[in-house]
């Protein structure tokens, strides 16, 4: 019978909190400032994944001897730091090895099973050095192998959890560890059937913690990363933006979905399932309190947030005969289908299809999802046109198709901008419009300060 133990808090640290020695010391007193802290998930540390997928696609000798060099070094600027550098630097140099030899394999023919073995070198050094770092402080820390418990499925470069395998591997594995002692893993990385190494995506290590604390029926999950939480917008695009102190899982599923890099998309979803509350905080200064996400808020406000979604392509079809045809969807949805093409938003009429394709969250890099293959397919069924260069602006709130006043408030807003498609009435939290990425940060800024300020 699975126990519940409902004081144990996932914590999840992000690429910045672990990204040199004095941020793994900060991150490892947050850690130890709350006893019920029992299982930490780690990104690699800022920069070395980006370094990872270069090396992955296959780099001539010179270039990938530099990058492997500048990887060294980020690893022992730390290493360096410790007072016993000896006790993890020989497992280090070896998880450098792997490296350099799966780089080698890498430039003579690169596949995407083996970027995700090599990419997932970068979770596996941070853990293993912020395991030593706690060790430090007299702490009982124990590293353990995320691929032993988060099964997936073969899709390299963005894997599908596979959710009762998790939930009956940690009970095997993991859950008496975490009642032992503080237990470091890895975000990002599990492993199919076979034992093959899988990712779950870029900033994969959120959905990681989520999985986890559902498996382990947790009290609460800690993201930490470098901003104090959730805000009304990107602060990079407009200084105005405020702080969220409260969100729901649906509101924040939708900022992740659309744009909003705080949390991974997927992150959300194991916490919906089993009502466990997520927090997102700032490891620099955790004093300035964060973002939590839970199933309600309160009479929440109509207009939440803003998001931007970059890198969209528009791919526009219609049909080649005058008059439409019952199965003209059908036969295009099925060769989207059959070439494996995701697709999240869609407009039709009666003789043509316009829809979003996303190339953002795979590990496997930005490969041209268009191939030839599936255009030649298309174009017998079809006229194919394709717009690239575009943004997805969203508006995340709350019974938005309900609120007439919404329409007027946001087409004034809009009049100057050449807004190439509106999806709106699918969902009660979103209203989606695409158009040219140059627009995109004017669109947010008019429209942050007219909805959100």
């Amino acid at each position: 019978m699975t126990r519940n133990y409902p004081h144990i808090i996932v914590a999840k640290f992000g690429g910045t909190s672990v990204a040199d020695f004095d941020a793994m010391s900060r991150s490892a007193t947050l850690v130890l400032a709350d006893k019920h802290v029992r299982l930490v998930v780690l990104s690699a540390s800022a920069g070395v994944t980006n370094l990872l997928v270069e090396l992955a696609s296959g780099l001539e000798s010179r270039f990938r001897l530099d990058k492997i060099d500048t990887l060294r070094t980020l690893q022992y600027n730390i290493i360096s730091r410790l007072k016993q550098p000896e006790a993890v630097s020989q497992a280090i140099d070896h998880l450098l090895n792997n490296i350099n030899r799966l780089a080698e394999q890498a430039a003579d023919s690169r596949s995407d099973a083996l970027c995700d073995e090599l990419v997932s070198h970068g979770e596996l050094m941070s853990s293993l050095l912020f395991v030593e770092v706690l060790r430090e402080r007299n702490v009982e820390a124990q590293w353990f192998d995320a691929r032993k418990v988060i099964r997936t499925d073969d899709t390299f470069g963005c894997a599908v959890p596979t959710i009762s395998d998790i939930a009956e591997l940690s009970e095997k594995h993991l859950r008496s560890r975490v009642e032992q002692s503080l237990v470091v893993t890895q975000g990002f990385i599990g492993s199919d059937a076979a034992g093959h190494t899988t990712t779950l995506g870029r900033g994969g290590s959120d959905y990681t913690a989520s999985l986890l604390a559902e498996a382990l029926q947790a009290a609460r999950v800690d993201i930490w990363t470098d901003v104090a939480g959730i805000y009304t917008t990107d602060p990079r695009i407009v200084a105005e933006a405020k702080r969220i102190d409260t969100l729901s899982f649906s509101e924040a599923s939708e900022m992740a979905t659309f744009g909003a890099k705080v949390l991974h998309p997927a992150t959300l979803l194991p916490a919906m399932r089993k009502n466990i509350p997520v927090f997102v905080g700032a490891s620099s200064n955790p004093s300035a309190g964060g973002t939590l996400v839970c199933r309600d808020v309160p009479e929440p406000s109509r207009y939440r947030a803003l998001a931007v979604r970059r890198q969209q392509t528009l791919l526009k079809l219609s049909s080649i005969n005058a008059r439409p045809t019952p199965h003209f969807l059908a036969e295009i949805f099925g060769i989207l289908s059959r070439h494996e093409i995701a697709t999240d938003l869609v407009t039709i009429s009666e003789t043509s299809i316009a829809l979003i394709l996303n190339a953002t969250g795979s590990t496997s890099g930005e490969a041209d999802t268009l191939n030839s293959a599936l255009l030649s397919e298309l174009s017998s069924h079809c006229r194919v046109e394709i717009e690239t260069g575009l943004a997805l602006v969203s508006l995340i709130g709350n019974a938005l198709p309900h609120s007439p006043v919404v329409y007027k408030d946001i087409f004034a807003e809009l009049e100057q901008h050449p807004v190439r498609m509106i999806c709106h009435g699918a969902s009660s939290h979103n209203l989606c419009f695409l158009l040219p990425a140059e627009f995109a940060e004017r669109a947010v800024k008019a429209l942050h300060r007219k909805l959100l300020e």
